[in-house]
């Protein structure tokens, strides 16, 4: 199974532009250009232009805090590949795991933040131990995304790594 969200990630940054596109045009109209005139709807430019920015905050850095992640995911042939980076504003380093599946030790999934910041923690068998790669961010994927890639890697876990399956 091969998976990417990549279409959740191109729309989540096209909102981020329409948003910083209107917050422009809207200072441009009413400052600028001085075509919206105050009182507009019995508030002031101030409490129109606070009110507007946080607004464009909350969208700009609510992937940022959930940790919005491009996520592709694929177990075709002989490993078990990840590859992601954040999704917000400023773009994060690319990762990529990739394990054998001989050698996949497990998984466990973590939940904070009120459910809302999800993640996926992998195991590989090394012949020094257990190794524990860094977290996979799957906030951004939907609930059907989401049982695809758990149900998949549920498949390669060996039988003695029950204590890592959660």
């Amino acid at each position: 199974m091969t998976f990417d969200n990549s279409k959740t990630i191109i729309s989540l940054r096209i909102r981020i532009f329409i948003a910083t596109v209107l917050l422009l045009a809207y200072v441009i109209l009413a400052y600028v250009a001085k075509i919206i005139k105050f009182p507009l709807l019995g508030l002031s430019d101030t409490y129109w232009i606070v009110l507007l920015v946080c607004i464009y905050l909350i969208l700009a850095f609510y992937p940022m805090v959930l940790n919005y992640q491009y996520v592709y995911y694929s177990d075709d042939g002989d490993h078990i590949i990840f590859r992601y980076f954040f999704a917000g504003i400023v773009g994060g380093k690319k990762n990529s795991v990739e394990i054998s599946k001989s050698s996949f030790a497990g998984y466990k999934k973590e939940s904070s933040f009120f459910g809302l910041v999800q993640s996926l923690i992998l195991f590989q068998q090394l012949p020094e131990g257990v190794a524990k790669y860094p977290p996979v961010f799957i906030s951004i994927l939907s609930r059907k995304e989401r049982a695809k890639v758990l149900n998949s890697l549920y498949l390669h876990t060996p039988e003695d790594a029950t204590e890592v399956k959660k």
